[in-house]
């Protein structure tokens, strides 16, 4: 949950300017980063989408194409609850105050998901030895400042949106067809994990018969 010691370090505009410099001549598109003239910077992030579980739309819009296999349900009050692709990615342009919440906010309005933001939550994921890390940045914490203090290398930082795991879910948070699909998707998900026990169980009494 603690930053790195790099992400607490404060840079002078000096410092900005050279680190920008830096970061657009090891990067290999043309998402620039660029100096403004009041001292703030812009650039382009990637957020990798890995939700588990369905979002909102106005039932008037066409979401991205469903994932393969799962469930399209109508709700009501004009709402169609669907699940991302596998491996959405976004690209954002924005500024270096811009902040994480904002991020969640933009992306909501990218795909016109209708949920309450609240439910999202933006993360750092980096590797190390092998090993991944995960972080959940706070709300007021600055994307870009954290992208131009790592560079570009996505193994250094990268950012993915999942759900907000708070330990305990707030079921009030949720409006009614959502908490209806809910349902819906846990006794399909409980008659799948019985299906696949009983046919387990009846492979090995088989296996047994044969061997009697």
């Amino acid at each position: 949950d603690e930053p790195s010691e790099w992400e607490k370090t404060e840079l002078d505009q000096t410092q900005v300017e050279q680190r920008i410099k830096e970061y657009n001549s090891q990067i290999n598109s043309n998402l620039f980063m660029s100096l403004n003239k009041d001292g703030s910077y812009t650039g382009f992030i990637k957020v990798q989408l890995k939700l588990v579980r369905p979002v909102s739309v106005p039932a008037t819009k066409r979401g991205p194409a469903l994932q393969a296999g799962r469930p399209h349900t109508q709700g009501v009050k004009r709402r169609t609850s669907f699940y991302l692709p596998k491996g959405t990615v976004k690209h954002l342009h924005i500024l270096s105050h811009t902040r994480a919440s904002e991020v969640i906010d933009a992306l909501l309005r990218k795909f016109t998901v209708v949920d309450n933001p609240r439910k999202f939550a933006l993360f750092e994921r980096s590797e190390k030895d092998e090993q991944v890390y995960l972080r959940k940045l706070g709300d007021d914490e600055q994307p870009l400042r954290l992208r131009l203090l790592a560079g570009p290398s996505e193994k250094v930082l990268s950012f993915v949106l999942k759900e907000n795991e708070t330990g305990e879910v707030n079921w009030d948070a949720f409006t009614l067809p959502e908490l209806h699909n809910f349902l819906r998707i846990l006794q399909r998900e409980e008659e799948e994990h019985v299906r696949r026990l009983r046919h387990r169980y009846a492979r090995c009494r088989q296996k047994m018969q044969e061997a009697l």
